[in-house]
């Protein structure tokens, strides 16, 4: 057997590492972004999303050594939320240090069985990292469905960027793929999970119906819209379920404005 079909054979399929997205959000340096690129490469991973970069020029960035295919195939979107619309699971990345975490939290070498679990039942998942500054804001991680931490020594928590990338694909290329006996956040038949851009449309939805039924003030409207986005990230429905909430709430939607329109024209009468 070739040596090189030795080395690599505890990593993921092709078909597995095509349906994990790599998201950086608002990197600074185009070197990190060319070191993340090249991490990438070396795990055989393609799919690389930046989201509003700092830089004009972070395709051109020449840390990507054997990887400048890989930067210029890679998307650019304005949001977050753009980037990971086609996503079925989305892992945000961090540390607890000055954040107290809405949604689980995986340590790094516990988190391979679960993506392999979500990449099992045909879906998409991206890995998203933050600016080299601050990493992921509170309202980032509202799109996560989980926050992924990586063990580093207390007095140096945070990693550089390129760094993390490297350390994270190599786990989740490399671990274990058997699949957790006690996660009941994923789905146990074969319906798919939702994508995150439905799970948006659904919270839009939910929110207009709120301000319809008159449920809070205008001044909660940006909490209620992050709470939204972590519940049902946190209920994990269905691409099923989605839709007939999306029916549901549609049909109260429609009925509460009914409702409103005779008080509408006595007004005006």
């Amino acid at each position: 057997m070739p040596a090189s079909s030795l080395y690599n054979h505890l990593l993921l399929t092709q078909q597995q590492r095509d349906c994990i997205e790599v998201v950086l959000v608002s990197p600074r340096n185009p070197l990190n972004v060319g070191a993340a690129a090249r991490a990438m490469a070396n795990f055989g991973f393609s799919r690389l999303t930046v989201v509003a970069p700092y830089e004009p020029h972070w395709r051109e960035a020449r840390s990507a050594v054997g990887a400048p295919q890989l930067l210029q195939n890679a998307k650019e979107t304005a949001t977050l939320a753009e980037a990971v619309a086609e996503c079925t699971y989305i892992v945000g990345t961090g540390t607890r240090t000055h954040r107290k975490p809405e949604q689980p939290v995986l340590l790094l070498p516990l988190a391979g069985p679960i993506v392999a679990k979500h990449l099992a039942g045909h879906g998409r998942v991206a890995i998203v990292f933050g600016p080299e500054k601050h990493g992921l804001t509170g309202d980032h991680l509202s799109y996560c469905h989980a926050l992924l931490e990586i063990p580093t020594d207390p007095r140096q928590p945070s990693m550089n960027l390129g760094q993390a990338v490297a350390v994270c694909l190599y786990e989740l290329a490399c671990s274990d793929q058997k699949e957790p006996n006690d996660d009941r956040s994923l789905q146990s038949n074969s319906d798919p999970s939702a994508t995150s851009g439905n799970l948006d449309r659904l919270a839009g939805l939910i929110e207009q119906t709120m301000l319809a039924a008159g449920y809070s003030p205008r001044t909660m409207e940006p909490a209620n819209r992050h709470d939204l986005r972590i519940m049902l990230r946190s209920l994990a429905p269905s691409s099923l379920d989605t839709r007939r909430m999306l029916g549901l709430f549609r049909r109260i939607l429609y009925r509460l404005q009914q409702a409103s329109e005779p008080d509408s024209r006595s007004r005006k009468m």
